[in-house]
């Protein structure tokens, strides 16, 4: 501890002229735009690259696992690809089966937030990418949520265990449609709420996206119906509705564009 004194006496001119100098700094960044958006792209590509070299190495230790998911998927898309008349598992998505609406990227999940109440991924695609806010995000089994900020190389996404999100979902068997958000709880479990109590909701049934939005096509899986109970009115069930994804171990997922929602959304703006 000693020490630590001398050697804060022996430098504090050096010390205070460096604390003036951050102080500075700080002060200049936050009172310029310019600055500030040089600062922030700055740190969002070095936080990129540090998660991205993180990644590499958790990635290398976990190929097996990650192969055995592949190969499942391969065999899934085959078993599709030869019996094309049969319809898919709803707990796999088949990204042919969207039209030319939509244009599906690659990526892979560098860092993963799921115990916090309001969590993000970084992916390693960005503007360079085409990649842009407002672009929808899914696994091979499911819905995982919204690209939120890009950098040139990198991307944040609003995980659906973001108490924040809010996705327009639907009972796959009737067609009700209500609002997906998260509760904050278990990172297995999200809520589906606004679904009318005439619907005849059952513990089992299976929840996909609406279509009522320009993010998500129609029919991407969301999870099933752990259970239910009418809410404090008693005119809508509050659901709480199991993953098909496992959002504490995502890797490799695909990312959705919409190729006519500017045009939809110009049209709502408009009214």
């Amino acid at each position: 501890m000693q020490q630590i004194i001398n050697f804060i006496i022996r430098n504090k001119n050096f010390l205070l002229f460096l604390l003036l100098f951050c102080l500075s700094l700080l002060f200049t960044i936050q009172s310029h735009s310019y600055h500030k958006s040089k600062f922030i792209n700055s740190a969002n590509f070095l936080t990129g690259g540090v998660y991205n070299t993180v990644n590499d190495i958790s990635s290398y230790f976990s190929l097996k696992s990650q192969n055995k998911l592949l190969s499942e998927e391969n065999r899934r898309l085959r078993t599709l690809l030869r019996n094309s008349g049969i319809q898919h598992e709803l707990s796999f998505i088949d990204s042919t089966s969207y039209n030319k609406t939509y244009r599906f990227y690659n990526a892979n999940v560098i860092k993963n937030s799921y115990s916090l109440t309001d969590n993000i991924l970084t992916i390693d695609k960005g503007k360079k990418d085409s990649i842009k806010p407002d672009f929808g995000v899914i696994s091979s089994k499911g819905i995982v949520g919204i690209v939120d900020k890009t950098s040139r190389g990198y991307g944040t996404v609003i995980s659906i265990l973001n108490t924040t999100s809010r996705i327009s979902t639907q009972l796959k068997k009737t067609n009700h449609f209500g609002t997906l958000k998260w509760n904050g709880k278990d990172p297995a479990l999200v809520q589906l709420i606004d679904i009318p109590k005439i619907a005849p909701v059952q513990i089992g049934d299976t929840i996909i996206t609406s279509g009522r939005s320009s993010i998500f096509p129609k029919n991407v899986p969301v999870g099933t119906i752990e259970d239910f109970a009418l809410d404090a009115a008693e005119n809508y069930y509050e659901i709480n509705v199991k993953l098909f994804n496992d959002m504490t171990n995502l890797e490799h997922v695909y990312i959705i564009e919409n190729v006519n929602s500017v045009e939809i959304n110009n049209l709502l703006d408009s009214d």
